[in-house]
């Protein structure tokens, strides 16, 4: 940011005001300590919670100093230039974030971006009605170790295989697979450049889902492995070409949603979407696909 930006955060008050809703989800506390606490962003800050009177609301508006606590996702609409959509279920995630870009507001939405492609599209054409920029993906996908692979694999020949195995349990309540899934489709879209995929078969057992898709002239492998009280599979990626395989285990680190949250306020200050709408399709697609399989 530069010195006249900084000098216009200290005299007006904070360039992007920030709302959160959905703020029963972890991810929150992240938010409002990166931004409210740490002030990595200087003069972007979390301003409004919405949700109304809660708990976990109270004790977020402490954390970071927020005054203001709200209802609903329209009452944020006046108060904010940018909000962030962080319900645990993604079947609320539209009808929080439509409003909001439908008002211009520059607007993240945490994994899954919904729960249906037709929510999806209804979430990105309410961006390109406002023309406020429309940002969302699973923290795993941002993982350094992505980047890592796809440095590795340039010694394979052309890929043939990428498999994926994470923690995901089709019974959670906060919209089963979705909840976790995105973890382990996201990162193996992401590897390869982000395309259409088809052709998907799943295959449920007690404690497990396997779907299989074809991502161009790649097969993909994802696993979802329900944990149990003893804790949980890591995520982990094998990509194998003609000449060789590379596997890792795909690390996030304490501050794993500070990377995306970098991101989206880049996008945010800038008004650039930080990647192209289309390609926020094809992990619900394939999820969705997944789910009516079982």
């Amino acid at each position: 940011m530069d010195a006249k930006i900084a000098t216009a955060c200290i005299e007006d008050g904070p360039v992007l005001r920030i709302g959160v809703i959905g703020t029963e989800n972890s991810h929150t506390d992240h938010f409002v300590r990166h931004l409210n606490v740490e002030g990595r962003h200087e003069g972007c800050r979390v301003v409004v919670l919405a949700g109304g009177d809660t708990e976990k609301n109270r004790q977020l508006a402490v954390a970071g100093q927020i005054d203001d606590i709200v209802e609903t996702a329209e009452d944020l609409v006046d108060r904010v230039d940018a909000a962030i959509v962080a319900d645990r279920h993604g079947g609320l995630h539209r009808s929080h974030a439509e409003p909001l870009l439908d008002a211009g507001k520059h607007v993240f939405v945490d994994k899954p971006t919904a729960l249906t492609v037709a929510d999806t599209k209804a979430i990105i054409a309410a961006a390109e009605r406002g023309g406020g920029v429309l940002g969302s993906w699973s923290a795993v996908r941002l993982s350094p170790t992505v980047d890592e692979i796809r440095a590795a694999t340039s010694g394979l020949g052309d890929i043939q295989t990428v498999a994926v195995t994470g923690p995901a349990d089709r019974d959670d309540p906060h919209a089963g697979l979705f909840f976790y899934g995105s973890h382990v489709v996201e990162p193996a879209l992401e590897l390869l450049g982000n395309p259409d995929v088809t052709d998907v078969h799943t295959l449920g057992a007690a404690d497990s889902v396997t779907a299989t898709a074809r991502a161009g002239d790649v097969q993909l492998s994802l696993s979802f492995v329900r944990p149990d009280t003893h804790g949980r599979v890591p995520w982990h990626m094998v990509v194998a070409g003609r000449h060789g395989l590379v596997a890792r285990e795909l690390e996030l680190g304490a501050d794993y949603n500070a990377r995306g949250l970098a991101r989206f306020i880049d996008a945010a200050l800038s008004g650039v979407p930080p990647m192209p709408y289309e390609q926020l399709l094809p992990p619900v697609q394939l999820l969705e696909t997944v789910v009516a399989q079982l």
